[in-house]
Order: structure tokens, then sequence, then C-alpha cells
């Protein structure tokens, strides 16, 4: 069998204090190239603690997380942190861009920090992503002179500048309306789609949930329901 694009393995993390906090606990999951996973559940279950883990943003007490096959529980911050730059991509709730550069400025700044092609080349591929995505006339404007859902998708362009195997997003609609949430929502059906990147999606979103390919439930910390949901025409 060919190893999952993303795997757990009895993954804890146990916050240190005189009660201890327990934020994940025992999961053990496989996500395959393509799949387009939510997570879901309570507040407080545990989804976005475990996003983090799984996008190497934090460690676990216990448990490991392995990419391609290979181990993540021994790298060094640095070998940690240039995994996530080349393969992995983050779409937060607040898009965090910044404020001085253009919409074409911000998506080239992880492939500048990468350093792989030339600004030229760079250029011409932050151009195409965000054309990709609706925003080719929207390139030149900093995100003071975007709308809520613009700015969004702009932060999916931005995580797509790698060209990442997997996109993890904590509550990407979470602060935006019904028409900019569908827009995000697309953006991110369409990757999964056209390309075969891996998406895997916290969302409190319930309707958005049973939209995805599968849905990853927690409470306290743990998995309560692992499930594919049927999609229409399939």
């Amino acid at each position: 069998m060919a190893p999952a694009l993303l795997e757990t393995h009895a993954l804890t993390r146990i916050l240190p204090a005189t009660v201890p906090v327990t934020l994940v606990e025992n999961i053990t999951i496989r996500i395959g190239q393509g799949e387009f996973v939510a997570i879901t559940g309570p507040s407080g279950s545990g989804k976005s603690s475990l996003l983090y883990l799984l996008g190497l943003l934090d460690r676990p007490t216990s448990g490991d997380v392995t990419v391609l096959g290979d181990s993540t529980r021994d790298l060094d911050s640095d070998s940690l942190a240039r995994l996530r730059l080349k393969d992995l991509g983050f779409v937060f709730q607040f898009h965090f861009l910044l404020p001085e550069f253009t919409s074409l400025e911000n998506v080239m700044i992880p492939m500048r920090k990468l350093g792989l092609l030339s600004r030229a080349a760079a250029r011409e591929r932050a151009y195409h992503l965000l054309a990709s995505l609706g925003l080719a006339d929207f390139a030149h404007r900093r995100p003071d002179q975007l709308s809520g859902g613009q700015r969004q998708r702009v932060a999916v362009a931005r995580a797509l500048a790698n060209g990442p195997r997997l996109i993890l997003a904590d509550e990407p609609t979470g602060s935006l309306d019904s028409h900019a949430t569908e827009q995000v929502f697309l953006a991110l059906e369409r990757i999964v789609k056209e390309d075969g990147t891996t998406v895997v999606a916290v969302t409190h979103d319930m309707q958005l949930a049973a939209r995805m390919h599968r849905r990853l439930h927690l409470v306290d910390g743990r998995i309560d329901q692992d499930q594919m949901q049927p999609q229409p025409g399939a």
C-alpha cells in the first residue's frame, strides 16, 4: 500500500499544568491525496489543536505525525519549518495578509522564502494563482482595498504558492458572510477536484461540512465519528 499523505499514530497533546489539560487524545487517522476533510465538533473539543498538530505547528506530547510515510517526531525546528514551507499550506479564520503589500506581493512571499524561483517566475506564478481564483483584476490592490471574501481568497492563493500537497484551514469562512463563504468554499473545492490537493478544514458550519468528502467529528479531544459522506452525482 502506498504511504498516506498524512497519518497520525496515537496522537496526544496534553498541556502541562497543576491539573493537566488534554487537548487531543490517542488519535490515529490516515488521510490520502485529494481528500476534502472537515473537522467538526463542539467548542473546546480539540478541533484547532488537532489541526495545529497535523500542520506541524505544535508538537504532540506523545504519538507521531508522518508525512508521506516519514516520521516528523525527531525533526528539529528548522526541518519542520522547511517541511511546512514546502509541502503544507495554511489558511486561517483571519487572512493575515501584510497590509503594506499588494495581493500579488503577499502571494509571492512564501515563494521568495523558499527560494526556488526567480523573482520574475514567482511573480508570474502568483498572478496565475490569483487569476485562477477570480482575482486577476485585484492583483495590485492592497488588502484594505479588498472585500473580506477577496482577502480570504488571496490567503488561499498564498497557501498554494509553493504547490503544497496539503492545505490546512482553520475556520476559513468563520468571519465571512454567506456570499463570501461560498466563494472561499468553492475555491477550496476546486483545488481538490482539479489539482488533487488535499484540504483539511476545521469548520463549525455543518452545511459546508456536509459538502466535503469526509468528516472527522471530535468530542473531548477524541474522534467520535470518522465517516465518508455521499456526494451529489456520485
